[in-house]
């Protein structure tokens, strides 16, 4: 992308009613933004999906002379700028309909691994949460996957500190321009993220700061990864929004289970309960569910709890899972004689238990 491509697109950037889904559309019937930004109205137009509103502040010149602004900033900080239609552009997030034309990296970034997961959840993380965190990057080390999460408070920072301490890349999403960061007690973990990762944004540095941008941020962070993990939430929060677009992208979400009476595992419990996330009791059901490989004498053991106390339900379904090795529900519940509804709650239970654990297609096995 030369300078005058980036002048252009930061520009049409800029203007109102103009989203990324809309700025690629035009991208796409033009053939670059200096080309959209140049077409007279009436031929845009015609351009299916297209109104006079969106079009209505198209040409205001202010947006050029920010445009250059920004261009100053960017040279005068060393910022790199990835734009969609490039192959330097994050290749899961090209697939993400609404991700952004322009994203803003510092850093040593590499995304070409494909095994990139987003990590988020509470802001006021408990220390089981925290402990559960630690853990799973801890684990998950010897697949060296990619850390992605949001630079907040809690699980995001807790995320990106473990990343750090097991010497994987950790890549954090601002909901801001580069040219500040929040939170500020966060600034002195940025040069060991940026040695090894960095920090996207697709926000500029004369962008407002405000509360939504959080949420504009997150889809960013569904879209860099494979796989969405939610360690803890509310009944409502930013990472149940992260959860939605990540279903939203066809891409994988695990949710951490805890007690009803948990007001922080609320969120989790309910993604579980709908069916829009996996169960994630173990961290080693991440690589499993998301066939992650390895050679054989890289693979950690899976450790089966030893002297679980089984009822005499759970025993016939153990007894057929082991004959059977694995099976969809409504099969269980034909060969085990027992009604369905009682069959999904015995597996729940054997599965906060680590007798079994869930695969794709409504399968379970044992561990």
């Amino acid at each position: 992308m030369t300078e005058n491509d980036l002048l252009y697109t930061l520009a049409l950037q800029q203007v109102k009613n103009i989203g990324d889904i809309t700025a690629k559309k035009l991208i796409s019937h033009c053939g670059t933004a200096e080309a959209v930004l140049n077409e007279k109205k009436q031929n845009l137009l015609k351009i299916d999906g297209i109104g006079s509103v969106v079009l209505k502040d198209l040409h205001e010149k202010t947006y050029f002379e920010n445009a250059e602004k920004e261009i100053r900033f960017i040279k005068d900080n060393g910022i790199d700028y990835l734009y969609f239609l490039e192959a330097t552009y994050p290749e899961k997030l090209k697939h993400c309909i609404d991700g952004p034309i322009l994203l803003f990296k510092t850093g040593n970034i590499n995304l070409k691994n494909e095994r990139i997961i987003s990590i988020v959840g509470a802001r006021k993380i408990t220390t089981s949460g925290i402990a559960f965190c630690e853990q799973l990057v801890e684990q998950l080390a010897i697949y060296n996957p990619v850390i992605v999460s949001g630079f907040a408070y809690g699980t995001d920072i807790t995320a990106h500190k473990a990343a750090v301490k097991h010497n994987l890349q950790t890549v954090a999403c601002l909901a801001h321009g580069m040219n500040q960061i929040y939170p500020r007690s966060h600034k002195k973990y940025m040069v060991d993220m940026e040695k090894n990762g960095g920090f996207f944004t697709d926000f500029l540095s004369s962008d407002t700061f405000d509360k939504n941008n959080f949420l504009k941020r997150n889809r960013i962070i569904a879209g860099l990864s494979e796989a969405t993990i939610v360690i803890e939430s509310a009944e409502k929060g930013g990472s149940l929004v992260t959860a939605d677009i990540a279903n939203s992208y066809n891409r994988d979400v695990f949710a951490v289970p805890g007690r009803t009476t948990d007001s922080q595992s609320v969120g989790c419990n309910n993604l579980i309960k709908h069916q829009k996330a996996h169960m994630l009791s173990n961290p080693l059901d991440v690589p499993y569910i998301l066939n992650w490989e390895l050679e054989d004498t890289q693979k950690p053991a899976i450790q089966k709890q030893l002297f679980v106390e089984l009822d005499d339900t759970e025993k016939i379904i153990y007894n057929y899972l082991k004959k059977s090795e694995k099976e969809q529900l409504d099969v269980i519940a034909i060969h085990c004689n027992l009604p369905i509804f009682k069959v999904a709650s015995v597996l729940l239970n054997m599965e906060l238990k680590g007798i079994i654990r869930p695969l794709p297609g409504k399968l379970f096995e044992i561990i």
